[in-house]
């Protein structure tokens, strides 16, 4: 038993520690958290084939030889794991049974987990942690009855033990322990951390085999448990999509600072709102004449914004930051004031938009509450094209035609303003949160966008971080004082400690960015690439 145990854990341990080594010997931080997943217990290890695939294929072709091979050596890995893992006193299946059920299981699981493996690669094109999260959920529920799967014949009935799952969310938290100290730790100690964290895998695999074949009681014995477990999961992306939408944004009852009320009399500011993805407006004004509501469907024959509803604000963030230019001039005219400027979400990345291209204009402050984090970390072409990403692009056109069924307003992952984000990647993954010369900047952080920022730098502004949802921050009360305070010239940052911890403690869930050097769409930029920095706001 000695012996293979060892062989067990080598087993384990080489694969993460071999991609390890390779990831630290280009430089490539922002993926070296994914390493320790290469020999994990299903379905995580799946899930790390499937997002390395899904972003790393730049033809159909591609993406298929990419599939097959890594549904047949991740079936014949698993069943070595297993036959190393098998107990001594249990009869013991055939090396050729046990290579064919485990690589069933592994097309099985690409199946399965595909759609969640595609909304990761969505996280990654807009940094929503919405996504994030939404796409490891399923992870914990799929991995008891997978992991059954590739040693029982009869895997799909009953329920699994208490003691398969909680193996399972001790494998969770090892591979998000691991992705943490591996985004904190420099050069080839990454290495080490990977191979120990494998060989924790092979420990796990030994006891879910274990828990697997020996039951202490199975329940609903005759119920086939797993097929509706797999119905609920695959669901649940078609669900998760019309629940959250392409960017999470708010439709109605947005309540910034200074929508209701009047500004203090120490900001010397006129102030023009922005709101997110997906919201509306009826055209009622602020009360303050200092304060304006921006439209992206833009101004009306008397220069007085109009009313607009969510399909407006699926339009490009270069042409809504073009209609806020005009505003802008239009208020600074009307009040003789330096304007301030105040967006959520998609409309923090419009305010950023508008600095980047307008920097000498009569905008001296800019506020962004829950602005996007890197996006831009992956891609996928237009319809009708070729390139990176391509069977994940049209993956994500299948699940949200599906969510789309029952709603109104229908939200695509080719809308312009999602193909504006992905078109210039670079200057979004490098710079949304770096200083404008002339422009007083500040980012208001929920902290659940700790998980979209990925190792490394990610802000050269200063930050306010509160405990809250994206799109939660402008509920908080304490909000208002503090941009009355930065608009009156006061020190308002305030980064929580917390945040950095769920950074790294995230780092092990995203997707590997794609390098800015492969992908044509981006040859031209001069931005340097965060991924292999870990550093933001510098050229090529």
């Amino acid at each position: 038993m000695g012996g293979r145990l060892a062989a067990l854990l080598a087993l384990a341990a080489v694969p993460a520690m071999a991609e390890a080594v390779a990831l630290v010997a280009i430089g490539f931080k922002a993926a070296e958290g994914l390493a320790p997943q290469a020999t994990a217990v299903w379905p995580y290890d799946s899930y790390h084939d499937l997002r390395w695939l899904f972003v790393y294929h730049n033809s159909w072709p591609m993406f298929l030889l990419g599939l097959l091979s890594a549904i047949v050596v991740r079936g014949v890995l698993s069943a070595g794991l297993t036959a190393l893992a098998w107990p001594d006193d249990v009869p013991r299946p055939s090396l050729r049974w046990l290579a064919v059920r485990n690589i069933e299981v592994a097309a099985l699981a690409a199946v399965i987990i595909s759609p969640w493996a595609a909304i990761a690669v969505a996280f990654s094109a807009v940094a929503l942690s919405w996504y994030l999260l939404a796409s490891v959920v399923p992870m914990l529920l799929l991995a008891p009855f997978l992991q059954r799967a590739g040693v029982v014949a009869r895997w799909w009935r009953g329920l699994p033990s208490v003691e398969l799952l909680g193996w399972s969310l001790l494998n969770f938290v090892v591979l998000t322990v691991a992705g943490a100290l591996i985004a904190s730790l420099p050069g080839w100690a990454v290495v080490v951390v990977a191979g120990l964290a494998g060989a924790g895998n092979g420990l796990l695999w030994q006891r879910t085999v274990h828990a697997a074949l020996r039951p202490r009681r199975l329940r609903w014995a005759r119920v086939p448990v797993a097929p509706l477990a797999v119905v609920v999961v695959m669901a649940s992306a078609v669900a998760a999509q019309s629940l959250f939408g392409i960017a999470a944004g708010r439709r109605t009852d947005w309540h910034p600072p200074f929508a209701a009320g009047q500004i203090p009399d120490r900001v010397p500011h006129a102030i023009l709102l922005i709101a997110g993805h997906d919201s509306s407006w009826d055209g009622r004004p602020p009360e303050s004449l200092r304060v304006e509501r921006f439209s992206y469907r833009g101004l009306d024959d008397r220069q007085r914004p109009l009313p607009y509803g969510p399909s407006a604000t699926h339009r490009s963030l270069d042409s809504s930051a073009a209609l806020l230019a005009t505003q802008v001039d239009l208020l600074h005219r009307r009040t003789g004031r330096p304007i301030a400027l105040l967006g959520e979400s998609e409309g923090a990345m419009v305010v950023r938009t508008y600095v980047e291209k307008w920097p000498n204009g009569p905008v001296e402050a800019a506020m962004m509450f829950s602005p996007l984090v890197g996006p831009g970390r992956t891609y996928y072409p237009p319809p009708g094209h070729s390139g990176w990403g391509v069977a994940v692009g049209w993956q994500l056109r299948g699940i949200s035609a599906l969510a789309n069924l029952p709603k109104e307003v229908k939200n695509s992952p080719d809308e312009p303003f999602i193909r504006s984000m992905l078109a210039n990647a670079p200057f979004y993954r490098n710079r949304t949160l770096c200083p404008v010369a002339g422009v007083r900047m500040i980012a208001f952080l929920p902290t659940v966008s700790a998980a979209e920022a990925p190792p490394g730098e990610y802000s050269r502004i200063p930050v306010f971080q509160m405990p809250a949802l994206h799109g939660g921050v402008l509920s908080q009360r304490v909000v208002k004082h503090r941009v009355v305070d930065f608009l009156t010239g006061d020190e308002t940052t305030r980064p929580r400690e917390e945040y950095g911890l769920l950074q790294r403690m995230g780092a092990a869930w995203q997707p590997p960015p794609l390098a800015l050097s492969l992908n044509p769409m981006w040859a031209a930029n001069r931005e340097a690439d965060p991924a292999f920095t870990g550093r933001i706001c510098e050229v090529r």
